[in-house]
């Protein structure tokens, strides 16, 4: 059995090290480096462009907020008792504090002596008097999740600390909360180029002769292989994977099932359409993608020509869609100009694409979603800004002729926009993948 662990053991190192994968300590080595990074060059325009001094993180232990979690250091699991964090600008500089007995990390020193002050809430009350900030910034919101990190308590406690004079000064924070969790430096693009490299890989494996034989292999199968294959890498999925299928049958497929419910589990057969969505976790950073594969029937080499216009159709949608890109639009802009101009170039498109980065449905705009094809209220309406990523996620509506049925072109692939251009991070998938893999 010991020897069995070790050659398992060896083997997933081999697997990790031929993908070029960081281990936990490089991956944590990194990640401050981008936090000290991050806190000298997106800090100083976020607090100017929100026009904010005083921006105030609050989190206990097992109830962290979103934005606080991406500021602790990388041995840091989570805030420890009372974690609060001070970020100032005094105009020439940012100046970033910790109201705790120790350092947070390399970037947040420490400001508060508990033998001179035992108080914390009152050591707090004495940095921001110290300062006397003309806008002090909480996470709370209305709309985003992601903005809304501090609790009721820690909200009434902060009001009954502070005086009338800077209880009157406290605004809402959500756009510096956004703004830090959605903006992404070029050094964290470099990785994620690689992120994505390693995920689209994976899809490519799982969707081979390597995972399926037709008539034997069923799609929980390879969502179950999606989700080992990250595990043996050292990564980790942040939703379950799906694997589904189209086919030529009388069933007629409605692409709202798969929003409502999972997929049964279906053997794969020669001439299906086989389609995935797939996310992984690496060095913080996200994927979401969703690729399509057609399993060749005997004698055939390549997909139906039907199907092959089909995922152009669907291409087209995406190139629609982020050709409306523009900096200062909205989601739902971006949203009702690409429909617009979808539906004039006669497809069927249903667009319900997102933010991605720190988390998978991440901080930015929302641009509609599934059942809310009008616009989303509220995060639709926050504005499209440069150095931000995008997970593409579309579908559009093909009406099948030798299958007497529409289908539906399932698609997500992850972009970035650097506010002149819109790019994929690695590419897209320009070809359906095809089982076997056609080696004429």
């Amino acid at each position: 059995m010991r020897i069995f662990i070790l050659v398992l053991l060896f083997c997933i190192t081999d697997l990790a090290a031929q993908s070029g994968i960081l281990n936990l300590r490089q991956q944590g080595e990194l990640r401050d480096e981008w936090l000290k990074l991050r806190a000298e060059k997106v800090l100083p325009d976020l607090m100017r462009r929100a026009e904010v001094d005083m921006w105030l993180l609050i989190s206990r232990e097992y109830n962290e907020d979103p934005v606080l979690n991406t500021m602790l250091p990388s041995n840091w699991m989570g805030a420890r008792r009372t974690t609060m964090l001070v970020i100032y600008d005094t105009g020439d500089s940012i100046e970033t504090l910790a109201c705790a007995r120790y350092d947070v990390g390399e970037v947040f020193k420490k400001a508060w002596d508990k033998d001179r002050q035992p108080d914390q809430w009152a050591r707090l009350l004495e940095i921001i008097e110290e300062r006397d900030p003309q806008k002090i910034a909480v996470n709370r919101s209305a709309d985003f999740g992601l903005a809304d990190g501090m609790t009721s308590y820690h909200y009434d406690k902060l009001k009954e600390t502070l005086p009338d004079k800077y209880d009157a000064r406290l605004v809402n924070g959500e756009n510096l909360a956004i703004g830090w969790l959605e903006t992404r430096i070029p050094e964290e693009m470099t990785v994620y180029r690689h992120v994505m490299r390693v995920a689209h890989e994976i899809i490519a494996e799982a969707f081979s002769e390597k995972v399926i034989t037709p008539g034997l292999t069923a799609t929980e199968d390879v969502v179950w292989f999606l989700r080992e294959r990250s595990r043996e890498l050292g990564l980790e999925v942040w939703f379950h994977p799906t694997v589904d299928i189209q086919r030529f049958s009388p069933e007629r497929f409605d692409h709202l099932r798969s929003f409502s419910k999972r997929p049964g589990r279906d053997v794969i057969l020669p001439g299906d359409l086989l389609h995935c969505d797939f996310g992984i976790t690496y060095c913080g950073l996200n994927t979401d993608t969703q690729h399509n594969a057609y399993v060749l029937k005997p004698g055939e080499t390549k997909p139906p020509a039907y199907l092959v216009a089909a995922h152009d159709k669907g291409m087209q949608l995406m190139d629609i869609l982020t050709g409306q890109y523009q900096n200062g639009r909205t989601g739902n802009e971006l949203l009702s100009g690409a429909l617009r101009e979808a539906k004039a170039a006669g497809l069927r498109p249903t667009i319900y694409t997102h933010p991605i980065g720190y988390h998978g449905h991440a901080a930015g705009p929302t641009i509609g979603l599934w059942d809310q094809q009008g616009g989303v209220a509220g995060k639709g309406d926050y504005p499209l800004y440069p150095n931000t990523a995008y997970s593409i996620e579309l579908n559009t509506a093909v009406f099948i002729r030798e299958w007497n049925k529409d289908i539906r072109m399932m698609m997500e692939e992850d972009g970035f926009w650097n506010g002149e251009r819109f790019e994929y991070i690695d590419g897209r998938q320009r070809e359906l993948y095809l089982i076997p893999r056609n080696r004429n």
